[in-house]
């Protein structure tokens, strides 16, 4: 029997093709949860809530936006701030307005020079000061986009609703850094949001996250990942969110903003600190993960390995521009509801970039630790 075995390109081109399958069953499947979510319009419970704050030496920070955390529309809540070891001006500051604020209660942290602790210990202590059931986490450089962010990020509470997530933007600022940063968030909030709304929430961000005292201490707190220096945030949602305690809190009031770092060489370093947590995440949370990012790398690799040996380019070139359709629709809505639809004509740029960056972060975790959490 005499038959044509297949060519190499033909092999190359069909391991392309499963590739282009994988990414639209993550962007038509997966991530077109939040593209075709519709926010709904809670009322609050108006449990009492505890806002957590963790500081350290950000003296301008809290200047600028804790007076915006302690004037909140909402009838109980207290503010405890954790002022972790600066050395600048924060404790001074704190306690000139504390007469100011009733609900703002201080935990001060001493530096102790044979005990380094990272913001786990810190975020603990807080908690543990914390006089309500219902936490909502916030950073030092974050501000509420509104009055009423604290009545809005709680309005889903119900029985048996333990977690919260929210989402953390960075604030609309000139310079093209800016706008990387804030792609960079969109471009992961699609994922885990999108994620968290099938019921499969694998991570949510301390810039705006929610979740109930007891269960903290009902899964003793950070305890099976405290060794790791990251992960107070996505790690404990991680490890204890379920299809029946989460809920996702959309509406822009519930927003946060921050503002972006000065040099591309900080963002990377806190973009290193973040990613080096998702070794420790669910396998199946880390399969699914790793089956977008993999995909992504083979099909611009076969890609353009095709469109150099002049293999089929019209092929080719349909494929790319049938995968960036779907992109552009999924994530064009779904930034929309975000309030980032202006940056929306960075995605195709930064999809290329991040196949090669990504991973070499990851490598660079693997070489190089990082052991301060700011």
């Amino acid at each position: 029997m005499n038959f044509d075995p297949f060519s190499v390109w033909e092999i190359i081109a069909a391991i392309g093709l499963i590739a282009m399958l994988v990414q639209l069953f993550h962007y038509l499947v997966l991530f077109s949860r939040l593209s075709f979510y519709k926010v709904p319009v809670r009322q609050s419970a108006a449990e009492p809530v505890t806002v957590i704050i963790c500081a350290r030496n950000e003296l301008k920070n809290l200047k600028a936006n804790l007076e915006s955390v302690l004037t909140q529309d909402y009838p109980d809540f207290q503010v405890v701030v954790v002022n972790d070891c600066s050395w600048d001006e924060s404790g001074k500051y704190l306690e000139e307005i504390q007469p100011q604020y009733p609900n703002l209660k201080i935990v001060t942290i001493n530096e102790q020079e044979k005990y380094r602790h990272g913001k786990k210990f810190a975020l603990s202590l807080g908690i543990k000061a914390a006089s309500h059931d219902i936490l909502l986490m916030t950073d030092a450089d974050c501000q509420p986009m509104s009055k009423n962010w604290i009545r809005t990020m709680v309005s889903g509470y119900r029985p048996g609703t333990e977690i919260v997530i929210g989402y953390g933007a960075y604030r609309k600022e000139p310079g093209l850094l800016n706008k990387w940063v804030r792609m960079d968030t969109v471009f992961n909030a699609v994922q885990y949001l999108s994620a968290a709304l099938r019921r499969n929430t694998y991570m949510g961000v301390g810039r705006n996250l929610s979740y109930r005292k007891s269960l903290f201490f009902k899964n003793k707190g950070f305890a099976s990942h405290n060794h790791i220096m990251s992960g107070d945030d996505d790690l404990f949602v991680n490890e204890t969110a379920r299809p029946d305690n989460t809920i996702v809190e959309l509406q822009q009031d519930s927003f946060t903003g921050s503002s972006t770092r000065n040099t591309f060489g900080g963002w990377l370093k806190q973009k290193k600190r973040h990613m080096s947590t998702g070794n420790f995440y669910k396998s199946g949370h880390k399969m699914l993960i790793a089956s977008f990012f993999l995909s992504q790398f083979m099909f611009y690799a076969v890609a353009i390995t095709l469109l150099v040996a002049g293999f089929q380019p019209v092929w080719v070139l349909s494929a790319i521009g049938l995968r960036l359709l779907v992109q552009l629709t999924i994530f064009g809505t779904s930034m929309k509801k975000l309030g980032e639809i202006d940056i929306i004509w960075m995605l195709p740029v930064f999809d290329i970039i991040v196949v090669l960056l990504y991973p070499s972060l990851s490598i660079s975790n693997l070489l190089f630790k990082d052991k301060t959490w700011r």
